[in-house]
């Protein structure tokens, strides 16, 4: 959808982003623990998100992988969200909760207890960022909880940040870059 943006227009917008700052990650949850340890198999912490994984590409969902969860961990949520987008609040990619804490996110993974995002849709929003806005972070979440949610299928970021106040044990993060040159 963005990569029909002028490049003018993107290169215009360059200076606006919503910052690291904006993240749930930051913004909702600062004081917990940073513990969880996040990975994946197809890139390595800031470093550049293979192609496959955006608009550009298939549009899959990367795989993700956790360790380190606290003894007590019920439950993971995961919420990726672009610390890069030219708007107030980062643009959420996906939300999911209720996950088994020993378990990981599969490559194209979807599921009951994944929520909307930004363009309100279920599941992953793949990296569409406008041409020549330069390089936007994506910060994968991982929360420990100590239960699990009972939030409806397909709510948004407000709602599942509602839901998990005074349930986090610990947190993670991963950051996957990407730019539309």
């Amino acid at each position: 959808m963005l990569e029909k943006m002028p490049r003018v227009l993107g290169e215009a917008l360059s200076g606006l982003k919503a910052g690291l700052d904006g993240t749930t990650y930051l913004s909702e949850f600062p004081g917990v623990a940073e513990t969880i340890r996040v990975g994946s198999d197809a890139f390595a912490d800031r470093a550049a998100l293979p192609p496959r994984f955006t608009a550009d590409g298939e549009g899959v969902s990367p795989p993700l992988s956790w360790d380190g969860l606290p003894t007590g961990a019920v439950s993971v949520v995961v919420i990726v969200e672009d610390a890069g987008s030219p708007t107030p609040r980062p643009l959420v990619h996906l939300l999911a909760w209720n996950l088994d804490p020993a378990a990981s996110l599969p490559e194209g993974a979807t599921g009951p207890t994944f929520g909307k995002n930004s363009f309100m849709k279920t599941g992953w929003l793949p990296p569409d960022p406008p041409t020549g806005h330069g390089n936007h972070e994506y910060l994968f979440q991982v929360y420990a909880l100590s239960q699990r949610l009972d939030l409806e299928e397909g709510s948004g970021r407000e709602a599942l940040v509602d839901a998990m106040r005074d349930k986090v044990l610990a947190k993670g993060g991963l950051i996957g870059t990407y730019a539309r040159t």
